[in-house]
Order: C-alpha cells, then structure tokens, then sequence
C-alpha cells in the first residue's frame, strides 16, 4: 500500500492546517496509509550535533521521510512565508546523510512532494506556499497542484476550519493528483 507522510508545519495542536491535513486523509481514504509526522523534539539545527550522530528526534523524522512514497506538507504563512519550525525542519531533511560528500543525498532527494496551505484571507497562503515550492523543489519532485485555503473571518473566532464547495474541490483535485503522482 502507498505510504505518505504528512507534514503539519505548525506545532498548534488543531490549527487549520491540521485540519486541512485530516480533511486530505479522509479524502484518501483507505487508497492509501497516512502517518503523520511529529517532529516536536527536533531540535534547532547546528552542524555541531549534525555529525557523527545526529539528535534521535532528527534520524526518526529522515527514517519517516525515507520509508514514505510521498510527503505533503500543510503549512500556515507566518508574515507572508512558512514558520520557523517547519524551516528548521525542512533544513535537517535537506541536509545530507553523510559527512563526506558533502553533495551526498538527503532524505529529500527526488521524493515526491505536496504542498498545501491555509491562511488568511489576503494571500490564501499564497506567499507559503510560493516559498516551499521554491525550498522543496529543489531537491524533490514538486506536484504542480497546490490547495491554498483563504479563512472565512469568522474562522479565527471559532477555530474551525470550514470549506467552501470550491475549497472542497480544490483540496479533491490535490489528493487525486498526488495519489497519481506517487503511484
């Protein structure tokens, strides 16, 4: 069965990119296994612990990476880009696995990524996600289809997370494709 691994890039225990993230599972279904990374014990990146053994927080997140057919990652937008902690994330599985060379492959490396996001209602993530497809794709192989969910007003007061029938659709399209894509 094909394994993914999602990506939540902000610690908030039910924010709306949670949300948005179990929204994708279910629509996956039982077409595929899902997991969820929990990355809490990462900690900030240092070349000082990177080698020879890096943080047991770091290797179980890369073995996570390495043993799934495909990532999606549901990041907020924190002043119009990604959090702090999904970047610091996405730097330990950028760098490489070894030493020597320094140009060896990371856990990132040609793995099939998606990329969605819920923001505000000024840029419906448009500036995270801009920026993740920029740091990602990179080293993995991006799908072209991204879900970017713009919050109704009332959702900040609530803290649930509602989509329209477009929204709906749209986050349909992503799953669909991205079932197509790590086939």
């Amino acid at each position: 069965m094909t394994q993914l691994l999602f990506i939540v890039g902000s610690l908030h225990k039910n924010g709306f990119n949670a949300q948005l993230a179990e929204e994708a599972k279910t629509l996956i279904g039982d077409r595929a296994d899902v997991k969820f990374l929990d990355y809490t014990d990462v900690p900030f990146f240092s070349q000082d612990i990177e080698f020879p053994n890096p943080p047991a927080a770091v290797s179980a997140a890369r073995k996570a990476v390495v043993e799934a057919d495909g990532v999606w990652i549901f990041s907020p937008e924190y002043n119009y880009s990604y959090p702090g902690v999904l970047k610091n994330l996405l730097d330990w599985l950028s760098r490489p696995l070894e030493p020597f060379p320094a140009q060896s492959a990371s856990v990132l490396a040609d793995k099939k990524v998606a990329i969605a996001g819920v923001a505000g209602p000024r840029t419906a993530a448009a500036g995270t996600l801009g920026k993740l497809a920029e740091l990602v794709g990179f080293q993995s192989e991006l799908l072209p289809e991204r879900t970017g969910v713009a919050l109704a007003p009332e959702a900040f007061g609530t803290g649930k997370l509602e989509l329209n029938d477009g929204q709906k659709a749209e986050l349909s399209a992503e799953v669909e494709a991205f079932l197509k894509f790590v086939a």
